[in-house]
């Protein structure tokens, strides 16, 4: 029964955010024409619930033939290779505005593991792959706990906890500290966990 009420709540607030965000899509997308060469979105194949491939939309906030990434770590805080308007844009996180789409779609939640470049597939383990047992979402548990401050098994263990502990008061709470990350910064909230037990979140092998 909540994942049908976290359904239709993710519909309900994708559809009002998108609303009220229209009029800085045209913004955005200017600024990110005139300040670097390239597309205004960047799009990308991702695995989503059991595995199945979708495209994931966003800003793009990266230089062109910036995309081959390191596995773990992806983006870094002071990476050279992204944008003077990509930088704002991932630090207030708009860079993620598109991916309502994808949660309008069906493709993406509200909350949930971030979706996974396809091939750090080949690395997962049984254990690992429990993070696909629900949709991919814009913001998660590891995301709220430290991100890029947290090792990548740190941020597994998060996603694998949040499916197996999933409930409709744990969305809550991480969206609420979500905005706290968008207004402080990660830093402020790396290894701060959110329900103060972390005694439940399993050992990923």
């Amino acid at each position: 029964m909540q994942i049908k009420f976290k359904r239709i709540f993710d519909i309900l607030l994708a559809a009002s955010v998108l609303l009220l965000f229209l009029p800085l899509w045209a913004i955005i997308a200017i600024l990110i024409k005139t300040t670097s060469k390239g597309p205004v979105f960047f799009l990308q194949e991702r695995p989503g619930m059991h595995r199945r491939i979708f495209k994931v939309y966003k800003f793009r906030t990266m230089k062109p033939g910036s995309h081959k990434m390191i596995k773990g770590q992806e983006v870094m805080k002071d990476d050279d290779r992204v944008t003077k308007i990509g930088k704002f844009l991932r630090r207030s996180k708009l860079d993620e505005i598109p991916q309502l789409l994808n949660v309008l779609k069906g493709e993406m939640s509200i909350v949930g593991p971030r979706p996974e470049r396809i091939d750090s597939l080949r690395d997962y383990t049984p254990e690992i792959s429990k993070r696909l047992n629900m949709k991919p979402g814009l913001t998660g548990l590891a995301q709220v706990s430290g991100n890029i401050y947290l090792s990548l098994i740190e941020r597994y263990k998060l996603d694998v906890y949040y499916v197996e502990n999933f409930t409709l008061f744990l969305d809550l709470k991480i969206i609420l500290r979500t905005i706290g990350v968008v207004l402080f910064g990660e830093d402020k909230f790396a290894k701060k966990d959110l329900n103060n037990d972390n005694s439940g979140i399993n050992e990923v092998k």
